[in-house]
């Protein structure tokens, strides 16, 4: 499946498509630094600053995720929630993270909260996402900010009645485990200087954690994307 197949996006670059998206797609999936991969390019004879990869990645990848998501395959209805830290400027701030039962991403937000508001906001995320499926349980830990949330949105009637919310931090190893996968990329950057690159960068993280987990349609888990 040819993801970025037509080439407007690319108009009027230095460099051929091919190239931008092999550095954008290697920089989204291993533990590089943007330096690292100007080393990686140098040595393939091509000259590309890290600036400029720098560049690449926060034009391209919220498009390659644009692109992908009405792709994806159908996840199930047993979610699990949770959220990881991130760190902007210095300052903390928190990766609402959801997988379903079976690992697959969900959906992805940062928020500079950690509160029942920010919880809801995600929740009415993963609930308008393409691919997700009315959620008949929802795991939890024991952070009462997702209660609050989640009986705002059944009170509304956003959720069914009949779905749970079930709090255990044990039940949701497998969204916890999932963070090892964003935590691994963001290390080398150490940390981000905005809240709107964080936003951007992230997005390519997680949607080449999903073609990784082959969750596109058409592709298989550990197949290499085709541009």
């Amino acid at each position: 499946m040819m993801i970025m197949a037509t080439q407007t996006p690319f108009k009027w670059r230095h460099f051929e498509a091919e190239i931008i998206l092999l550095c954008v797609g290697w920089y989204l999936r291993y533990s590089l630094s943007y330096r690292d991969l100007e080393e990686i390019m140098q040595e393939r004879g091509l000259r590309v600053d890290h600036t400029t990869i720098y560049r690449w990645v926060q034009r391209y990848a919220p498009e390659l995720e644009k692109r992908c998501r009405p792709h994806l395959k159908t996840t199930t209805d047993s979610w699990r929630v949770d959220e990881t830290y991130v760190k902007v400027k210095g300052e903390w701030t928190y990766w609402y993270r959801a997988v379903d039962s079976q690992g697959k991403t969900l959906e992805f937000w940062l928020s500079a909260t950690r509160d029942a508001q920010a919880a809801k906001r995600f929740f009415m995320r993963a609930l308008g996402a393409c691919h997700t499926v009315m959620p008949r349980v929802i795991t939890v830990d024991k952070n009462a900010a997702y209660a609050k949330a989640f009986h705002e949105l059944e009170t509304a009637g956003v959720v069914q009645a009949l779905c749970e919310l079930r709090q255990s931090k044990y039940l949701n190893n497998v969204v916890e485990q999932d963070h090892r996968f964003i935590k691994r990329l963001v290390k080398p950057g150490m940390g981000f200087f905005s809240f709107c690159t964080a936003w951007q960068t992230l997005r390519g993280y997680e949607v080449m954690n999903m073609i990784r987990k082959g969750q596109m349609q058409g592709m298989n888990k550990g197949d290499s994307p085709c541009w």
